[in-house]
C-alpha cells in the first residue's frame, strides 16, 4: 500500500515566507518595515519574498503616504489577498494531513510486526 504525500504549495513552503503569511493572516497588514523587524530579515531578503508573493497574487501592496504613516515618510503596506489566504489555509490543512500521516505510522507498523 503505497501513501501520496501532500504536494505543498513551493511558494509557502519556504520558512520565511511561510512566517510572513502567517503574520499577515493574524495581523491583517504590516509595513515592511513592521514584517522585516517582526521577522528578523534583510531589506533585500523580505523584499525578494515580497516580490514572489505579489506575481503570485498572494499579496497586495499599497503605498501609504507621509502624512498618515507614524514615521513622517511614506511606507508599504502589505495584506494578503483571498488567493493569499486561500493557498495558506491549503497549506495548513497539508502539514495537519501530514502529521495525521506520521500518527497513523506507528500503529500501523505494530500491526504489521509479528507476535
Amino acid at each position: 500500500m503505497t501513501t501520496t504525500l501532500p504536494q505543498f504549495d513551493p511558494l509557502l513552503h519556504q520558512p520565511l515566507r511561510t512566517q510572513i503569511a502567517a503574520f499577515l493572516a493574524a495581523r491583517g497588514e504590516a509595513t515592511f518595515t513592521e514584517l522585516k523587524q517582526t521577522l528578523e530579515a534583510t531589506d533585500g531578503n523580505l523584499d525578494a519574498h515580497m516580490t514572489k508573493f505579489i506575481d503570485a497574487g498572494y499579496v497586495k501592496a499599497r503605498k501609504k503616504s507621509a502624512e498618515t504613516a507614524t514615521t513622517g515618510r511614506a511606507q508599504t503596506v502589505f495584506s494578503l489577498t483571498p488567493a493569499g489566504r486561500k493557498a495558506l489555509a491549503a497549506y495548513i490543512a497539508q502539514l495537519h494531513t501530514l502529521m495525521a500521516m506520521s500518527d497513523a505510522a506507528p500503529a500501523a507498523s505494530k500491526r504489521l510486526k509479528p507476535a
